[in-house]
């Protein structure tokens, strides 16, 4: 952490390019790890199962799905979308078992040696856990791949990058989650669009999420818990770009500056976007003005309006101040010892420096 704080603003791009960017072997490395998975998920893990099970598809989430994943973090997610499951609330009912018959057939794989590679489950402490987690290893990987496999219901079908989805599938989803009382429980049925509302973004702004993330989670071991999650601050990033930049090539140092002071005042932050669904059909109208009347920070899941990502605000105090100490730092510093300026957004913020209450 010291190494970022004290690289000079100029030099963030190659701190990014030199500490930041996956090797072409960790991405081949990752690539080839999830393909075994794929694999097995697809052809072997249901074929013996007492009743008929079809894997309608496996989708790569996560941060190697988005393509924003950092050197070194050799995770991935992947949201394996089954037949039986045909509501949320079958999902939430059901993903247990899916998870045991999954951790059931790999260990028979690994008993049997149907595979060159090995794997280390790790123990859930739940009852009905949201997903597998194991750690795969093989002569041919450098290091253990770690993986979180999770079941889903699959509520878009088959998508288009383009493809709007139907209003009816976000008015089943609101629907379920007011009744279950489980808002935001089903983001992964809408891993695609997550994952495509990142892919398609510039490469520099992909660096600048890898930076604020390597930042974040420097934070986060010194801070502990409670903080915002992660993916607040990757969406808190693109809408920085949005309001303040959208041009594929930028100071990053800028940028930087500019999602730190996005933190600072975030009892400001009202955050949405209308890419995948909007105000138009009146049930979805009606939940989305409840959602973003909702205290701040408001910062709602661009592919899933039930997920509000603003945490807890105790969490984003801690983070705020944390920023506020950052900014003095010669990452944030012209070459004349000036200060970095932030972009100008499109939106009414409180000025930064203002004090925090943390009861607020």
């Amino acid at each position: 952490m010291m190494e970022l704080r004290n690289t000079p603003a100029r030099d963030l791009d190659k701190f990014i390019e030199s500490n930041l960017l996956p090797d072409t072997h960790f991405r081949r490395q990752i690539k080839q790890a999830i393909d075994i998975i794929c694999g097995f998920l697809k052809e072997r893990c249901f074929r013996d199962s007492s009743y008929p099970v079809r894997v309608s598809k496996v989708v790569k989430g996560g941060s190697s799905g988005k393509g924003t994943a950092l050197r070194g973090k050799s995770d991935a997610d992947l949201v394996v979308f089954l037949s039986p499951l045909t509501t949320f609330q079958d999902q939430l009912k059901h993903r247990g078992e899916f998870i045991r018959e999954i951790r059931r057939q790999l260990e028979a794989c690994q008993r049997e040696r149907v595979f060159s590679v090995k794997f280390e489950v790790q123990t859930s402490h739940w009852d009905s856990p949201r997903a597998l987690s194991f750690v795969l290893s093989s002569p041919c990987l450098r290091e253990g791949v770690e993986f979180d496999v999770l079941p889903a219901f699959d509520a878009l079908g088959q998508l288009t990058d383009t493809c709007k989805p139907d209003p009816q599938i976000y008015v089943r989803l609101i629907n379920e989650c007011v009744y279950l009382q489980k808002e935001g429980e089903f983001s992964t049925c809408f891993t695609e669009l997550q994952r495509n509302f990142l892919k398609q973004r510039p490469p520099k702004l992909k660096s600048l999420i890898r930076l604020v993330k390597h930042w974040y989670q420097n934070c986060k071991e010194k801070l502990g818990k409670p903080l915002p999650p992660q993916y607040a601050l990757e969406l808190l990033t693109v809408y920085a770009w949005e309001k303040g930049s959208m041009k594929t090539d930028f100071i990053t140092a800028q940028g930087f500056r500019t999602v730190l002071e996005l933190v600072i005042n975030y009892q400001q932050l009202c955050i949405y976007w209308k890419v995948y669904y909007d105000f138009k059909n009146p049930s979805i109208r009606e939940y989305l003005s409840r959602q973003l009347s909702k205290p701040r920070p408001v910062i709602l899941d661009p592919a899933d309006p039930t997920g509000n990502l603003g945490g807890d605000p105790k969490g984003w105090w801690k983070l705020a101040r944390e920023a506020e100490n950052w900014l003095n730092y010669p990452c944030f510093k012209n070459w004349d010892g000036s200060p970095v300026s932030s972009w100008t957004l499109s939106v009414n913020l409180t000025p930064v420096g203002r004090r925090h209450d943390a009861n607020n």
